[in-house]
């Protein structure tokens, strides 16, 4: 289901590492008040372990919390360890980090320069 997920709300990554023994309640505590994220309908923020071979996920559906969980049986996730952010993503990272690939974060387009005339 995580790999073929397609969100109508955002995509959030916890960056750094959670303890996945964490349930609902305790990873909704950690997006309120560590992140200071208000949890919307269809938004998705996905945790990762310390040994990147496990992800939650956390989902509001308006009516309830769906909890989600993948452990890789090879491989681990490319999962970015650069700080402690939350961090948005968009479809295209998602798939990308759910099939193993690299993904950039706030990476930004070159701009085209126009040459100057001296």
């Amino acid at each position: 289901m995580l790999n073929d997920y397609v969100a109508s709300g955002q995509i959030y990554l916890a960056m750094g590492h959670t303890d996945l023994r964490k349930g609902i309640d305790g990873l909704g505590v950690i997006i309120q008040e560590h992140y200071g994220k208000e949890i919307k309908e269809n938004d998705i923020f996905i945790f990762c372990g310390r040994r990147n071979d496990r992800i939650k996920a956390l989902l509001w559906e308006g009516d309830g919390f769906l909890l989600l969980y993948k452990r890789l049986e090879k491989g681990t996730f490319r999962w970015p360890r650069n700080t402690s952010d939350l961090a948005e993503i968009n479809a295209k990272q998602y798939r990308n980090l759910m099939h193993g690939l690299e993904i950039e974060l706030n990476k930004i387009p070159r701009q085209k320069l126009a040459p100057k005339i001296i």
